[in-house]
């Protein structure tokens, strides 16, 4: 049995369709609903049972799942960069984490969590997963530091390499449908210019980058989905890893990728970055992901103009816009 948090999430979903087309159905959804539309996320696919989050960790404290589990991968967290709750992002992503953690090797049930590259704050100590250059980062927003004290805690607590943390770089793709500010910009870009025919990005406010030529390193959904089935079946390869393309590319490169998937010339204009971003805005993200392919990892990336393709082509210009 397959326990996945936050399964009716965009990652987490999209980790089901995975192991629904592997065969693997013997799966719990673990999640919390709440009044959004995210429930959408799992209409196709097929999983054996729900737990909210609350209830699933009650039931892992008491001993009391009723069923052998033998792979948590836990996706579920607040992934809202701007949240200013510290005590729930403490709590969400940190504190419940450390939970499953602890019980998982306790009873050597396999972990997958997801970290971010928002650990990484403004990129001064590089984008390197290894221990020494993790335990020198300064995230710049609270949810990063959430990710970044967990990290930290597996490291010093010699549990990291019993288990597997994945820091997601700017991912993008089917079912984000529900994160509202949240989604990414491919989504927001598509509904703009299905709009207005126009899309608007920030200007740039750093002397180094000019607008739209501040650079992200933007992995497509799938991408990430594959590494974790990877990460399933290989059991042997723990620790904590990258997960981007190690490619980074401009903004400017993302929006004129929607424009000729939608077949329209593009059409960008540029306004000022909100004060709230200021100060914590990361202009250049780029994973090495050494580590991760070092261990074994060989499978081939989507390019951001084929993965852009796919996501609008054969999802949101479709009917059935879910994995």
């Amino acid at each position: 049995m397959v326990v996945v948090t936050g399964g009716a999430g965009f990652i987490g979903s999209a980790v089901i369709e995975k192991l629904n087309s592997e065969g693997i159905n013997d799966i719990i959804v673990v999640d919390h609903l709440g009044e959004d539309e995210k429930w959408k996320n799992l209409v196709n696919l097929s999983y054996e049972d729900y737990m909210d989050r609350d209830e699933f960790l009650e039931l892992v404290f008491d001993g009391d799942l009723g069923k052998e589990i033998n792979c948590v991968i836990h996706m579920g967290a607040c992934s809202s960069t701007t949240e200013k709750d510290s005590n729930y992002l403490m709590y969400n992503n940190y504190k419940y984490t450390r939970h499953l953690i602890e019980w998982s090797l306790e009873n050597n049930i396999h972990f997958i969590y997801a970290s971010s590259a928002a650990t990484y704050g403004n990129g001064e100590f590089g984008f390197r997963d290894d221990y020494l250059t993790t335990e020198q980062l300064q995230p710049q927003n609270m949810y990063g530091y959430s990710k970044h004290m967990l990290d930290k805690w597996a490291i010093k607590n010699n549990l990291i390499d019993g288990i597997v943390g994945l820091k997601f770089f700017n991912v993008f793709g089917p079912n984000e449908y529900h994160k509202g500010y949240m989604r990414s910009v491919v989504h927001k870009a598509y509904e703009q210019i299905l709009e207005t025919g126009e899309m608007k990005l920030f200007k740039s406010d750093h002397p180094d980058y000019e607008d739209g030529c501040q650079m992200r390193d933007f992995v497509y959904v799938k991408d990430v989905a594959n590494v974790i089935w990877w990460l399933f079946i290989n059991r042997d390869v723990t620790g904590l890893f990258n997960l981007g393309t190690g490619k980074a590319r401009t903004w400017l490169d993302l929006v004129k990728a929607v424009f000729d998937s939608m077949q329209k010339n593009a059409n960008i204009t540029f306004i000022d970055m909100p004060d709230k971003l200021k100060g914590k805005y990361q202009y250049y993200t780029q994973a090495d992901m050494t580590k991760l392919l070092s261990a074994g990892y060989d499978l081939p990336f989507f390019s951001l103009e084929d993965a852009v393709f796919d996501y609008i082509r054969n999802y949101l210009m479709t009917t059935n816009k879910y994995l």
